[in-house]
């Protein structure tokens, strides 16, 4: 899907939530999805989230995959989590079932 495709409804839907993950705490891209009634659009939020910068300062750093593997290619995503208390399992996932947002 194009980014022109998207509509700033649906972008500032996504942000909005991920906006609301409180500090050392993460979500999962799926988990976003879910909360915004298109649970099949994980990747949709993935590719929302990589533009995120355009529409302002959002804590995207607070969303890693199922698995809680940081995002491909975001190298302050690390520092930003362990800054916040965010503890991991290895040098590239967080310790999601300790950390994950429970809503």
């Amino acid at each position: 899907m194009s980014a022109k495709v998207l509509s700033e409804e649906l972008i500032y839907e996504v942000l909005s939530v991920v906006s609301e993950i409180p500090k050392g705490k993460v979500a999962s891209y799926g988990q976003i999805a879910q909360l915004i009634n298109r649970p099949k659009n994980a990747r949709l939020v993935g590719k929302i989230l990589s533009q995120a910068d355009i529409y302002g300062e959002y804590p995207c750093h607070r969303v890693v995959n199922a698995a809680g593997r940081l995002a491909p290619h975001f190298v302050e995503q690390k520092e930003l989590l362990l800054d916040e208390g965010v503890a991991f399992k290895d040098a590239s996932h967080v310790d999601f079932k300790a950390h994950q947002w429970k809503i």
